[in-house]
C-alpha cells in the first residue's frame, strides 16, 4: 500500500504515544515509512524505531540542527552509515540538505556540511534525502561535483526547471501536505503536471500538516496516516489536468511505491 518517505516517527513528539500512531497509520493502509534522522545524537533512536515497527531509516545532519553540530560529526555519520549498512533497514544518507530561508543562513557552513555527507553518500554509494528551502540551485551545483546515486528531494518547492534539473540527476521529488494547500499554486501545478514516475509521498510528521489540520485558529500535529488523504489530493490535481486517464488511489499507491523504491533501492528489500 502506501509508502510515506519521509516521517519523523522518532521526534519526540511522538514518544507518548507512538504505537497509537503506527496503529493508525497501519489502519489507513501506510505500511511503509522512511525515518530520516537529523543529528547525531538521535541516530540511534531512528534506527531503534525503524526496527520496533517494521520501518526504514536514513541518517544524516539536517542543515536546521548545524548549530550543535561539530566537525567530528561527520566522521561519526561515516562510521554509523558504514556499520549500518549491514542493517537492510537503512536506505539512505539524509536528512542533509541546504536552507536559505532562515533569517541569516550561514551559508558557508551549510554547504560544507552538506558537502562532507555527499562524500559519504558516494563512497558508499548510498542515495541521499535532501532538504531544500530556497536553495535548490545551490543544491544542484553540488549535486553536479560530487555525483550520488540519486535520492529524494524532500518537500520539493522550487520551480519547474529546477524541479526537471533533479530528475535528470536521478532523484524524485517528494509532495506532502504543502500540495493540499489552496495557496500553494506553484507546488499544486507541479503536482499536477510532471512525470508521474517521478513523485513520491511524503508526511514529514510531525511537521506540514496539510489542510485539514490547519483550521480554527490551531494546528495539528501530523501523522503517516494523514499519507492516504494527502494521495487523494493528489489524484484530483493530477485528475484535473488529465480528465480523460483518471488515476485509481490503488495504481497511485503502486505507483508512488515503486518511485520510493527506484530512488531508495534499499527499500525493495523490506517486506511491509
Amino acid at each position: 500500500m502506501w509508502t510515506d518517505t519521509h516521517c519523523h516517527l522518532d521526534a519526540a513528539e511522538f514518544d507518548a504515544d507512538r504505537a497509537a500512531v503506527v496503529a493508525r497509520a497501519r489502519a489507513g493502509g501506510v505500511t511503509m515509512a522512511v525515518l530520516p534522522a537529523v543529528h547525531v545524537d538521535w541516530f540511534d533512536k531512528a534506527a531503534a524505531v525503524a526496527q520496533e515497527y517494521g520501518f526504514a531509516y536514513a541518517l544524516g545532519l539536517h542543515p536546521l540542527w548545524l548549530g550543535t553540530a561539530e566537525d567530528e560529526h561527520i566522521e561519526r555519520l561515516r562510521a554509523a552509515a558504514r556499520a549500518a549498512l549491514a542493517d537492510p533497514r537503512f536506505v539512505a544518507i539524509g536528512e542533509i540538505g541546504l536552507d536559505f530561508f532562515v533569517a541569516d543562513p550561514d551559508v558557508a557552513r551549510q554547504e560544507r556540511f552538506f558537502v562532507e555527507q555527499l562524500k559519504i553518500a558516494r563512497d558508499l554509494d548510498l542515495p541521499v534525502i535532501v532538504h531544500v528551502r530556497r536553495s535548490a540551485d545551490a543544491l544542484i551545483k553540488h549535486l553536479r561535483r560530487f555525483e550520488v546515486p540519486g535520492g529524494i528531494v524532500h518537500a520539493f518547492n522550487g520551480s519547474e526547471q529546477q524541479a526537471l534539473r533533479f530528475i535528470a540527476r536521478g532523484f524524485k521529488l517528494g509532495f506532502g501536505g504543502a500540495m493540499t494547500y489552496n495557496g500553494s499554486q506553484r507546488i499544486r501545478r507541479l503536482a499536477a503536471t510532471l512525470p508521474m514516475d517521478a513523485l513520491v509521498l511524503e508526511t514529514d510528521a510531525p511537521d506540514i500538516p496539510p489542510e485539514w489540520l490547519r483550521g480554527s485558529g490551531r494546528v495539528g500535529r501530523n501523522e503517516p496516516c494523514e499519507l492516504p488523504r494527502i494521495a487523494a489530493t493528489l489524484r484530483a490535481l493530477r485528475q484535473e489536468v488529465n480528465a480523460g486517464a483518471p488515476v485509481s488511489l490503488g495504481a497511485l499507491a503502486a505507483q508512488t511505491r515503486a518511485n520510493a523504491q527506484a530512488a531508495l533501492p534499499r527499500l525493495a528489500q523490506l517486506v511491509a
